[in-house]
């Protein structure tokens, strides 16, 4: 080919651009944020309290006096449903936080305080069931470990004459130790026989709350001479000291459970075992195959969750209901410690601020009762939602409309010719 033929010929220039414009900084901490697993929590919380606000209006009695001539007169429907959610709330605040009309700070801190007092067994229970689920274990038997270290702790605290200081370190121990071997039954029977621990869990509160039941009304926890089951008052040297003094609910039981989430924290976070758990809870077969002994990690996780459970049953006996127990001394806490633990995402400090949550519901829901009539059980249904809406996080995403999970999409390269002829 000719130079003149060559100049003449058509010519292709492919150039291709690769786009590398960056998401700012701004956006991937947004982005962050709005995909995060504690973002679930809190709108959780916000769902629950939205839906416990239209619950409220519609059993309120003067909104459904206003709702007959809605047509004729709305505003007056409105007015009445917006009185009464905010007078719900408004008393659920004042009976968990402060207290407005109560005179001086020292008055009006006192809810705060109750708050945190139903929070301590909350919380202790919620670490121990938190902690089940890092390993991969469905420890629902929070009832009979707080019951057998209520039992065997109380027992120490009502029969056993010691110095005061030394008292209630022996009962603490020995209830925290009941409850750590009665979560062990559940960590030996599944990694000798393959237990399902749902299954033994559940059988062991029903055996504990009968064997309870029974040394309440015939053994060694029963008060002589009486024949109420329930018993004797725990002795004043083995009583949880007042933190605030005695015009205060608050006591020695809520340093106690501040420790034990720093442990727990600690355990899971910096100790070569929390580490064995979490790569159990991630993936038994190959933790296995790394040389972990996975059966051996079944049983020290549910030595520490029934004793962290059962910090929570000797809490009660030590600290909350000193002049003596029955059966029912679990309160419910072992269910609604599972509900802790979901809502604080089994991480130690989630399951901190969850408990402190679900203690101001409880302190909180009373004042509302009394202030404005609600229903105490709305306040059941609110922890129920709270639950449903983590166990659904798709369609929180879709009622808030966030972003799914994932990593940040980047442009694409594009490819540009450009034909020239000359």
């Amino acid at each position: 080919m000719s130079d003149q033929q060559a100049q003449q010929a058509p010519t292709t220039n492919v150039t291709s651009t690769q786009s590398t414009e960056e998401p700012s900084r701004w956006h991937r901490m947004f982005r962050e944020i709005t995909t995060g697993s504690a973002i679930i929590s809190v709108l959780a919380v916000v769902l629950a309290l939205l839906v416990g606000a239209v619950m409220i209006a519609f059993t309120n009695k003067e909104v459904q006096a206003t709702a007959v001539y809605f047509f004729a007169r709305p505003g007056d429907t409105f007015i009445a449903i917006w009185d009464s959610v905010a007078g719900a709330y408004s008393a659920l605040f004042q009976g968990s936080i402060y207290n407005f009309r109560r005179p001086g700070f020292a008055d009006g801190i006192k809810p705060l305080t109750a708050t945190l007092t139903f929070a301590t067994p909350l919380i202790a229970a919620g670490l121990g069931v938190a902690l089940g689920f890092r390993v991969g274990l469905f420890n629902i038997g929070g009832r009979g470990q707080m019951l057998m270290a209520a039992a065997l702790g109380g027992w120490a605290g009502f029969s056993l004459d010691l110095p005061p200081v030394l008292h209630m370190i022996v009962a603490l121990v020995i209830g925290v130790m009941a409850g750590a071997l009665w979560g062990g039954i559940v960590g030996l029977l599944k990694a000798r026989t393959g237990a399902h621990e749902v299954i033994t869990t559940i059988m062991l509160n029903y055996v504990a709350f009968y064997l309870v039941s029974y040394w309440l009304r015939e053994g060694f926890l029963k008060t002589p001479g009486s024949n109420n089951p329930k018993s004797p008052a725990t002795d004043p040297n083995a009583v949880f000291p007042d933190l605030l003094g005695p015009g205060y609910n608050l006591h020695f039981g809520f340093i106690l459970v501040i420790a034990a989430t720093v442990f727990v924290w600690w355990l899971l976070s910096k100790s070569s075992l929390g580490f064995k758990f979490r790569a159990v809870g991630e993936n038994p077969n190959a933790a296995r195959v790394a040389g972990i002994n996975v059966k051996r990690m079944y049983v020290y996780a549910m030595l520490l969750s029934g004793g962290l459970v059962g910090l929570a049953g000797i809490n009660q006996v030590l600290g909350t209901t000193t002049s003596g127990f029955g059966a029912g001394i679990d309160s419910g806490i072992g269910f609604d410690a599972i509900t802790v633990a979901l809502l604080g995402r089994s991480k130690p400090w989630g399951v901190f601020v969850a408990g402190i949550l679900f203690g101001a519901f409880k302190a909180g829901g009373f004042a509302m009762q009394a202030a404005e009539g609600v229903p105490i059980d709305i306040v059941l249904v609110v922890q129920s939602l709270i639950v449903l809406f983590i166990a659904a996080p798709p369609l929180v995403r879709a009622i808030f409309r966030l972003p799914a999970p994932g990593p940040i999409r980047r442009a694409t390269p594009t490819v540009t010719k450009e034909v020239a002829a000359k």
